[in-house]
């Protein structure tokens, strides 16, 4: 497929126009004022990755960021994991996304939480960023890579724009054993826009592009009790607590979307995982 038709394609799956609306609507309906949300208002709706604000909490948790530092959000969405690591840690996050929409919203709710001199946004391809070599203390990507075909050159790119010695935090989609998951996926309306990789094709091409895998966690079983934790909330009558999926998709697509992916968990067709790895002082040879 055509690069420029592939990228049109997956933005076209996530953005459908009239999001910012869309999320508005929903914060009222939860008795939030939209002009005013707060990080934890925003949570359930703006971390658009497996087991949502949990998982990016994690993934705070596990890595070494200083208020010193620059940290890029590769795949950024509507900004949720950005706005968490900055405040969190005072540092500044550099965000970019290949769908202009989820750019728009996600700088309209970091200036409504006064956090636009702290976090940035930029719309662009995560296999050609727009900055220099060596500009980032620390990066990390949350579920983006299952977009990407040629992720070598992805990890490459990552690869350049990390400072020597600099961190990096992947949690992904992997491929498990049993085949394709079923259609649509959160991330894919089919086939022609998932590639999945394992767990290990993805150690062995961080190690070729420069980087020392420190740590790699099957993260199956976490998946699994966040189902079955949500599930229990939603039988209760509450709301869910991740309904960043039906804010972009929509309620049918977005709740196939959820049964398809976590039914492939379940059966292990998908393999999530989450990786930590340092970029080499030295690349070697």
């Amino acid at each position: 497929m055509n690069r420029q038709v592939l990228r049109d394609d997956i933005s076209r799956h996530y953005s459908r126009g009239e999001l910012l609306a869309r999320l508005n609507a929903a914060l009222i309906d939860d008795g939030v004022d939209p002009e005013r949300p707060t990080i934890e208002a925003l949570a359930p709706y703006d971390q658009f990755h497996g087991r949502g604000i949990d998982a990016t909490a994690e993934l705070a948790a596990s890595v070494p960021a200083r208020r010193s530092d620059h940290i890029l959000d590769v795949g950024s969405g509507i900004g949720g994991p950005a706005r968490y690591l900055a405040t969190r840690f005072g540092c500044r996050v550099t965000g970019i996304d290949l769908t202009a929409e989820f750019c728009d919203v996600a700088r309209h709710l970091t200036r409504l939480l006064g956090l636009d001199a702290q976090v940035v946004f930029e719309n662009g391809d995560a296999l050609h960023m727009p900055f220099a070599d060596r500009t980032f203390d620390g990066a990390y990507s949350m579920n983006v890579s299952m977009n990407i075909g040629d992720k070598d050159a992805f990890i490459r790119e990552i690869h350049r724009v990390l400072s020597p010695g600099a961190w990096l935090a992947l949690s992904e989609i992997a491929r498990g054993e049993g085949g394709e998951p079923d259609y649509p996926t959160p991330w894919a309306a089919g086939p022609q826009t998932s590639f999945l990789s394992t767990a290990d094709e993805t150690c062995q091409r961080l190690t070729e592009a420069g980087f020392e895998v420190e740590r790699v966690h099957h993260t199956r079983e976490a998946s699994l009790e966040f189902g079955a934790r949500a599930r229990a909330i939603v039988e209760r009558g509450e709301k869910p607590p991740h309904r960043s999926v039906v804010l972009i998709h929509g309620e049918h697509i977005g709740r196939q979307a959820m049964t398809n992916s976590a039914r492939a968990v379940a059966d292990g067709r998908l393999d999530p995982i989450e990786l930590f790895a340092r970029k080499r002082e030295r690349h070697r040879p």
